[in-house]
């Protein structure tokens, strides 16, 4: 019996073979349709023409008043009579029934402007003259840049919006100017941005091979997506939204009462991600909290999480008590003693798959589920364990974050930008995913993702808007998705409707699910800090005994 061959499954060449395939038919199918479009030109004049000129006798009837359009009807058959009757009277009725067609079927849209007209020209000339000094030399014999000089030579394409702003440009420069040097780069960029208009973010691609500049406007990115569940596999996480342009993916996501496929940025973790933990930045406000409950959400589908709030302002509350958040810790010896067993259960989870792979076994289950530490402002409980003369708590996340990956642990870390010096080199060496959120100087953005972005600073910064990076790819523009906390009095009806919608149901007992969740979180941290006090005075084979059991 012949053996059926299985199907071949799709490599990564093969996959643009067929992309390549693909778009080269749309290419053959749109020339064709151009092409015929040319062939049956005159057949669609007269036949748009034949439908106005009746279009038009109809109006000329219903317009006529009914006394009169007798004698009318009778004017029009002498007139058809006569034309029968006439020699050569029929062919010569259809030659100028098709001409008058043709006149009357014609394309009646004003031709576009060839060149720019005299204000778009004057921006255009001023544009040119505010480049000269950073892109002429006093050494050039034929510079392209001069005082007074052509601007046509510079620019190659240009195109304006409605309101006479510009939309699109490119320039030439010299050969000799510096493009591989950002400080450079970023006087041009700061100059583009002021002269073509502010209020708007550009895009500025350098192509230094052809010493060209390419300036676009870039649309506001969509900052009304609320929390929802995203189309996506085990080991993806979805950071917000970005351009079209950036990223070959899209997700379809409910949007203002419609369905729209939206650009998403994915950070894949796990065994084979190269950017296993990510580090996030901004200033007091700026959505780096919305981020961690968004991330929160998405991992309670797979794995456990375990939240250490440095802020103390209660804005994970809800998620207390829910199935698969094993910790939601406010206060320092809380913090300290689950950051303590993360390292042990990052430690425990190692050993268990080694064990499983010396005995040509597949790991274990509890090895294999991912576990989430999401940690917000850190560095407060540093300050708290300095003043106290403790242990930095920061000190335990070396061994989830050196050995994460291999653990199947993930380390989530945000933290504002007056506290990034209390960061400890593990974080800041092995968080290789990097998000920067809210308004930052670009100094500021540089030096978190490790090179600037390619577009300009938007005018209004909402909640959750940025700029991400993971590993050595490109810098993407960003907007995470709306999750605030549900139990926030400003929060509106509709998103705290959607983010109690991904929230997993309580594991706590019957009688403690009608509390208050505020009574519940303050009882907690008090209960905590007994236990840390009175675990911090006891042994350490009794601490350690206290850490095993919590575990």
């Amino acid at each position: 019996m012949a053996r059926r061959p299985l199907p071949r499954i799709l490599s990564k060449d093969s996959a643009q073979i067929a992309r390549t395939q693909i778009a080269r038919s749309r290419e053959l199918a749109r020339t064709a349709a151009d092409s015929a479009t040319d062939v049956l030109h005159p057949l669609i004049t007269v036949s748009r023409g034949l439908r106005r000129l009746a279009s038009a006798g109809r109006r000329r009837w219903a317009g006529t008043p009914k006394d009169k359009r007798g004698p009318l009807l009778f004017l029009t058959a002498s007139v058809v009579l006569v034309v029968v009757l006439m020699p050569y009277g029929p062919l010569l009725a259809v030659i100028a029934v098709m001409a008058a067609a043709a006149w009357h079927g014609r394309d009646r849209t004003p031709a576009a402007p060839e060149g720019p007209d005299e204000a778009q020209a004057e921006r255009l000339r001023s544009l040119y003259e505010a480049l000269v000094p950073h892109f002429s030399t006093a050494e050039d014999p034929a510079p392209l840049y001069a005082h007074g000089g052509e601007w046509a030579r510079a620019f190659e394409a240009h195109e304006f919006e409605d309101g006479g702003r510009l939309a699109h440009l490119v320039i030439r420069y010299p050969a000799y100017f510096p493009d591989g040097e950002a400080t450079a780069r970023a006087r041009i960029e700061h100059l583009l941005a002021a002269k073509a208009g502010r209020g708007r973010e550009y895009h500025f691609g350098w192509d230094e091979e052809a010493n060209r500049l390419t300036v676009s406007v870039l649309a506001p990115l969509p900052a009304g997506i609320a929390a929802q569940r995203f189309v996506t596999s085990p080991g993806e996480t979805v950071l917000g939204f970005t351009d079209a342009g950036e990223v070959q993916r899209t997700l379809p996501l409910s949007y203002e009462e419609e369905r729209r496929d939206v650009p998403p940025v994915v950070w894949r973790t796990g065994i084979r991600s190269t950017e296993p933990h990510l580090l996030a930045m901004g200033h007091p406000g700026s959505g780096t909290s919305t981020l961690l409950r968004s991330i929160a959400l998405q991992a309670l589908r797979y794995g456990d999480v375990v939240v250490v709030d440095g802020g103390g302002t209660g804005e994970y509350a809800c998620l207390i008590g829910r199935d698969g958040v094993l910790a939601v810790e406010c206060a320092p010896g809380g913090a300290l003693a689950s950051l303590e067993w993360a390292a042990q259960e990052t430690e425990r989870r190692l050993t268990e798959v080694n064990r499983a792979r010396q005995a040509g076994d597949p790991p274990p289950e509890d090895a294999r589920r991912p576990l989430w530490i999401l940690l917000d402002r850190p560095t407060v409980f540093t300050h708290l364990a300095e003043a106290d003369h403790r242990r930095d708590p920061q000190t335990y996340l070396q061994v989830p974050l050196r050995h994460g990956r291999a653990a199947n642990v993930t380390v989530v870390v945000a933290e504002q930008f007056d506290s990034a010096e209390s960061l400890s080199e593990a974080v800041r060496q092995h968080t290789r995913a990097r998000v920067v959120l809210g308004p930052a100087a670009p100094q500021q953005v540089e030096a978190v993702l490790g090179m600037p972005p390619h577009t300009s600073p938007p005018a209004q910064v909402p909640a959750g808007r940025g700029y991400a990076r993971l590993g050595t790819g490109p810098v993407h523009r960003l907007q995470v998705p709306a999750t605030p906390d549900p139990y926030d009095d400003a929060t509106s009806d509709a998103d705290r409707q959607a983010v109690m919608r991904l929230l997993p149901p309580r594991t706590t007992p019957a009688d403690a699910e009608g509390a208050d969740a505020e009574a519940l979180e303050t009882e907690a941290v008090e209960a905590e800090a007994v236990e840390a006090e009175a675990v911090e005075a006891a042994p350490v084979s009794v601490r350690k005994a206290v850490a095993a059991e919590s575990a």
